[in-house]
């Protein structure tokens, strides 16, 4: 991200706005628009809703949790989590 001086982009009466709440610090201004969910560009969401959704299935044809944890690498209270939908 490049750094942009305020006084070069800003019409002076912005300017002098943002000094008084912030004068002297560096801020972050985030794009307008909608910010997409969590893993929904890299495709982490769907990876996880269909990993625990299988859990969830094979937990129901029978398989332990200790056999769950053991095949998916979690911890058993995840598989619970998971298997229980807590958060």
């Amino acid at each position: 991200m490049k750094y942009v001086n305020a006084a070069e982009i800003l019409p002076r009466r912005l300017l002098q706005e943002l000094q008084i709440y912030s004068g002297g610090n560096l801020l972050y201004i985030p794009k307008a628009g909608t910010k997409a969910d969590w893993g929904a560009e890299s495709g982490s969401k769907s990876f996880y809703l269909e990993r625990n959704q299988k859990i969830k299935a094979l937990y129901r044809d029978g398989n332990s949790v200790d056999e769950l944890a053991l095949q998916f690498g979690l911890s058993d209270s995840t598989i619970k989590r998971i298997i229980y939908n807590y958060s």
